[in-house]
Parts: structure tokens; C-alpha cells; sequence
């Protein structure tokens, strides 16, 4: 049996504040608030909004679970590569970069105690070289 495939690692993360650097909404700085690494696809809040026709459910005796329906509005994923890191500088401006790693030694911790030298990636603004 072939070894299982795990999902790519995206640039950005749940939280970040992004810019988006082409499509319809291109130019508007949001929140990045659903990744979808295997799909290479992030949601970004106020981009990419589209409306869906939802059914009113409330007719439906057996279910517990009433939906008013109507026309809902909702933000759609983008691709990833759509969207570019913002983070503040010194002086409180925001700027555009991209995203570096570098490895860092830290102490780690087994579970009997003991402590041990380890590496982990962190990620770097390439901007300001500071961590993010």
C-alpha cells in the first residue's frame, strides 16, 4: 500500500492579514479566517463574495434543525497564490511581503522529563526579517 500523501503547507495561516494581488477583488486587505491546504485554497473575510438560493427548512418535520431561507451572501475560497502576507513594520505601516522559513533550536521535552535539543521551522517576513 503506497504511503499516504499529507497536505501541502500554505504560506499563510488562520488569522493572518493578507492582501489579495489579483481577481475581481484585487487590492482589498483581509483576514484569512478558513485554509484548505490539500485544495490550496483560503478564505479571506469581505473577498470573493458570493450568494447562495437556500431553501427554507422548517417544512421538514423530522428535522430538529430549522434554516430560514432566502438569498445568503458568503465568502467563497480563493487560491492561494492569490493572496500575499501583510504585516506592520516598526514605524505601524503595512507592507506587502513574502514569506520565508528558517529553522531555530529549541529545548524540547519527552514525556519522562528529559530535555533535548530539537530544530522547528519558523516562518520569516521577508520585508522586515522579522519573525511572524
Amino acid at each position: 500500500m503506497p504511503a499516504k500523501k499529507s497536505a501541502p503547507k500554505l504560506h499563510v495561516v488562520k488569522g493572518d492579514r493578507v492582501k489579495v494581488i489579483a481577481g475581481k477583488d484585487k487590492g482589498v486587505i483581509g483576514e484569512v479566517i478558513a485554509v484548505f491546504p490539500e485544495r490550496h485554497k483560503v478564505t479571506v473575510a469581505g473577498v470573493n463574495i458570493v450568494k447562495r438560493h437556500l431553501r427554507d427548512t422548517s417544512a421538514q418535520p423530522q428535522s430538529r434543525q430549522t434554516t430560514k431561507g432566502g438569498i445568503v451572501s458568503s465568502e467563497a475560497p480563493i487560491h492561494a497564490s492569490n493572496v500575499q502576507l501583510v504585516v506592520k513594520t516598526e514605524d505601524g505601516d503595512e507592507v506587502v511581503t513574502r514569506v520565508g522559513y528558517n529553522r531555530v533550536e529549541v529545548t524540547k521535552r519527552r514525556p519522562d522529563g528529559s530535555e533535548y535539543k530539537g530544530f522547528r521551522s519558523v516562518r520569516i517576513a521577508t520585508k522586515t526579517g522579522k519573525e511572524i
